[in-house]
């Protein structure tokens, strides 16, 4: 179980950290603003395809371990959910790239709902990039694909 669940914490972490290479090419939008195509995306998302989103998200995929913020007592700081946090863990030995911090996924700030459905089938960003550990490879079909990228952006603030 720890395995597993270290295992989708750790995609939920790579998607973030390419996520966060395409938040930072636009510094002078605010993180998590809305935008009309993102908006009218998770507008066009059914209930069903949001709730397997959801699903995928938070229960297989365990997404908050990474991307939420902790409070003293280990709880889940809700207020800040799938805004960005620490990663709380290191390698055991070096590690090229592996990352430290997950950036924020809800909304997909940068992302075009295409682009991070074909990161989640494929591992590659837009610029052609290949995730970073400690997310591990992963391939979702595009159905389950964009029912991720749908919940994601209906999160947007």
């Amino acid at each position: 179980m720890i395995v597993r669940v270290c295992l989708f914490s750790a995609l939920a972490l790579s998607f973030a950290f390419l996520l966060a290479a395409q938040t930072n090419s636009s510094p002078n939008k605010p993180l998590g603003a809305k935008s009309k195509p993102q908006a009218a995306a998770a507008a066009k998302a059914s209930p069903a395809e949001l709730a397997r989103g959801k699903y995928l998200v938070e229960g297989a995929g365990q997404c908050q371990d990474c991307h939420t913020p902790r409070n003293q007592r280990g709880e889940f700081v809700r207020s800040q959910w799938l805004q960005g946090s620490p990663i709380m863990f290191r390698p055991t030995v070096p590690m090229p790239q592996f990352v430290t911090a997950a950036p924020p996924i809800a909304g997909l700030p940068g992302w075009s709902e295409a682009d991070a459905v074909k990161f989640l089938m494929t591992g590659v960003d837009p610029q052609g990039g290949m995730r970073r550990p400690p997310m591990p490879e992963f391939r979702f079909n595009r159905a389950d694909a964009s029912s991720i990228v749908k919940y994601l952006k209906s999160l947007e603030k």
